[in-house]
């Protein structure tokens, strides 16, 4: 019983090492979501090692009544699928602040954290130019005012450059 669950674990590592895409020592752009109201966010991304990296994330919005901002940050796992294709898993969390200003009534405002799970797929072009999809579900914890705890899927696409 103990061999086969040693070849079944070197046989497991083997097929993820050997499948493990290089990736961009660093890649900066935009994440195009609804990161909860905030819209589109700088991305980067730092290799840490031959499959896996640090994804750091800042949306913010500013306007006549409202303001806020949301960072996160994320570690991934980056395997090969096909050719330039990869795909990607990982886990992190983060915090953000909004407020509104209601006219004539009262001004909302919140301060919370979130936990994050992160799944997508990955292309590299020839050029140094990285196009992804990616599912984030995110659980938050603040005031019942922004998020009332609960769970929520942010699906964005994002456009960086690898250098």
């Amino acid at each position: 019983m103990k061999k086969l669950f040693l070849l079944s674990v070197t046989v497991f590592a083997f097929v993820f090492s050997s499948h493990a895409q290089d990736i961009a020592d660093n890649a900066i752009g935009l994440r195009l979501g609804d990161s909860d109201g905030l819209g589109a966010e700088v991305s980067y991304q730092r290799a840490l090692g031959d499959n896996n990296r640090l994804e750091i994330d800042l949306g913010w919005r500013d306007g006549t009544n409202y303001d806020g901002f949301k960072l996160a940050g994320l570690y991934q796992w980056v395997w090969g699928l096909d050719g330039d294709f990869n795909w990607y898993a990982g886990f992190g969390g983060g915090l953000g602040s909004f407020s509104f200003e209601n006219p004539g009534g009262k001004d909302i405002s919140d301060t919370f954290i979130f936990a994050a799970g992160d799944v997508g797929i990955e292309y590299n072009f020839d050029i140094p130019l990285l196009l992804s999809l990616d599912f984030r579900p995110e659980i938050g914890f603040g005031d019942d005012i922004y998020n009332n705890n609960d769970l929520d899927f942010d699906i964005a696409l994002g456009i960086r450059y690898q250098f």
